[in-house]
């Protein structure tokens, strides 16, 4: 080893040892004579002192140093004056009085500075073309830190229930899971493609058929989504976990513990929102979509939708006497405490805004004033009366204001919901210290399609069990059909989906033609899993939370980006490596492949 300790480790216990550091120049200061530096590494920062009377020549290499040149130092523990304390580094009592010194590397002017302040303000893409020395930044490395010790600490949890960690294949074939694939062209069969896995799906259904009853991985998966400030570009991890012979309870069962545990060790927040027994909220998909207008309520505050499409039937105000005799439509309120005395009209309409971005036209409102006065445009159209009991049923007070949505339902929800999210957060409601989790249950098995108009389509996981099985297939209306299908919420953030699987090839099948799919189709896509269940497969279940992303939300850190030591940017492109980029001619004619250049 080069040196003897590390630069976080030292303290006035050391006093007169003699050691030997290596690490980065951090700081240099020349005090006339004498020469400052604060060497730094993961650990994290000592002063060394290079003093002629100590040694000159060392003082002489040290007045050469300059900003995140790598050096090594030799000298002696001496304790700091007491007006020269740092009570902010963990070695802020003692120095090195340095009696010699090697240059290891020199560095170019870093492109930015590294204090913590400074970093902050350089720009992002910047940051990530020279990635390995914003990798220095102690925020960053404790962050991957964290990150570590989170994995491990879900592996010991698994391994403690005698789960068995299993790697699955990254080469695998191409399967309609709710995102673009990545492609991998194959040398060995031309014209045929891999595809990089976007979760272990059917590999881990497999390993149930094989018979290993609980099967866990730390698995990295591969979407070409649009990244956003929770969804990284490309790659993530999620914390695979399956389990045979089980029902939904068996798993939230099995998870809940585990999450509570994570958010006592790896953050400062109170979980919140749960049952009077202490387990996490299960919430119907319905009846989070009517009360919240999502399926990822953000639980940390109240604040309630309310439907009042039978108070508004036959009503003055056309948009809601209309919406509420339309078949499919409804008209809802949610009402805002203390919104009506802080919002002023510029706010308002900048939340109306937030409406419209989720489809809606408009946002009516009503203002409660003082003395029960009622402002807004719409209360001459809905009259007094009227205007008195939708402020009575919601028990609105002076102060508060209350919101309209009339439309067709999801409309109406997600509109509603987004204000809801849009208030409390202006308001202040999202509350830091609190870790409110919950799942969201009982998914529609189909919903219309989102790219072809009037085509039916999987709503959530394709290879979920239907509520009911065959026969609800065969019987009830396709838009009624529930599956056991889960999700779990914290924060608003949707962080893991799960579900009881599909376990049988007839079900399998009709399930798939119900969405378009073929009989040939199914066998091509999942020949597989079919094949596999057709030699006793048991019934199975499990979830796929992402794990990165739930680290994100505890310690509400901004950017997913910055918990991956190699992240892409905001448009899915590594500056640092300038991938993706062009490869030879050579390497596409290995491949059989040509590129078509407009």
């Amino acid at each position: 080893m080069l040196r003897t300790h590390t630069c976080g480790e030292l303290n006035k216990k050391d006093k007169d040892k003699a050691v030997e550091l290596c690490g980065w120049v951090h700081s240099r200061r020349d005090h006339g004579g004498l020469i400052f530096i604060d060497l730094r590494d993961r650990y994290g920062l000592t002063q060394l002192t290079f003093d002629p009377k100590i040694s000159e020549t060392a003082l002489m290499e040290a007045d050469k140093l300059r900003h995140e040149w790598v050096i090594k130092i030799k000298g002696k523990v001496a304790l700091r004056p007491d007006d020269m304390i740092n009570k902010k580094l963990k070695t802020g009592e003692v120095e090195i009085e340095c009696e010699a010194i090697e240059i290891l590397s020199k560095s170019k002017t870093p492109p930015f500075e590294l204090s913590e302040e400074k970093s902050e303000e350089a720009n992002e893409a910047l940051r990530l073309k020279y990635r390995f020395v914003d990798l220095r930044r102690p925020k960053l490395q404790a962050m991957l830190k964290a990150k570590d010790e989170f994995f491990q600490y879900i592996r010991k949890y698994f391994t403690k229930l005698d789960f068995i960690e299993v790697q699955t294949p990254i080469l695998a074939n191409s399967s309609p899971e709710g995102a673009r694939d990545f492609l991998v062209p194959s040398r060995l069969y031309p014209g045929k493609f891999y595809a990089l896995p976007q979760a272990p799906q059917q590999f881990k259904q497999l390993l149930m058929v094989g018979g290993l009853d609980k099967y866990f991985q730390i698995a990295p998966c591969f979407r070409d989504e649009d990244p956003r400030m929770d969804r990284h570009y490309g790659e993530f991890y999620q914390l695979d976990m399956e389990m045979s012979f089980v029902s939904q309870e068996d798993i939230w069962e099995i998870m809940e513990p585990l999450w509570q545990e994570v958010t006592k060790k790896f953050s400062d927040k109170k979980i919140v929102a749960l049952e009077k027994d202490g387990s996490f909220k299960k919430i119907p998909w319905r009846e989070a979509m009517n009360k919240y207008g999502t399926d990822k309520p953000d639980l940390r505050f109240a604040m309630e939708i309310t439907p009042i499409t039978d108070l508004v039937k036959g009503c003055g105000f056309k948009v809601f006497a209309d919406m509420a005799g339309e078949t499919g439509c409804v008209v809802h309120a949610l009402k805002v405490e203390g919104g009506g005395a802080k919002f002023s009209r510029k706010e308002i309409d900048e939340i109306t805004e937030v409406a419209k971005a989720k489809g809606a036209k408009g946002l009516a409102y009503i203002v409660v004033k003082e003395k029960g006065e009622l402002q807004s445009p719409i209360v001459k159209f809905l009259g007094d009366e009227l205007c008195k009991v939708i402020v009575k049923s919601l028990e609105a007070k002076t102060g508060d204001i209350i919101f309209f949505g009339a439309d067709n339902w999801k409309t109406v929800c997600l509109s509603l919901g987004a204000v809801r999210n849009e208030c409390a957060a202006r308001l202040g409601l999202k509350d830091k210290k609190k870790a409110a989790w919950c799942w969201i249950v009982d998914f529609p098995m189909y919903d219309y399609s989102e790219i072809e108009d009037g085509r039916i389509d999987f709503g959530h996981n394709p290879f979920s069990m239907p509520q009911g099985g065959m026969e609800a297939l065969e019987t009830k209306e396709l838009l009624e059909i529930l599956a056991y299908q889960f999700d779990l919420v914290l924060n608003g953030f949707e962080v893991s989906s799960g579900a009881i699987r599909n376990h049988k090839p007839e079900i399998m099948y009709k399930a798939f033609k119900i969405a378009g799919y073929t009989r040939e189709e199914v066998d091509q896509k999942f020949g597989a899993m079919i094949r596999a269940f057709e030699y006793g497969a048991p019934p199975h279940g499990g979830n796929a939370p992402g794990i990165d992303r739930i680290l994100m939300v505890l310690n509400d850190w901004d950017s997913i980006r910055d918990i991956y030591a190699f992240p892409k940017d905001g448009k899915g492109k590594d500056l640092m490596t300038d991938s993706p980029a062009e490869v030879n001619e050579r390497q596409l004619k290995e491949l059989n492949i040509k590129v078509k250049k407009d």
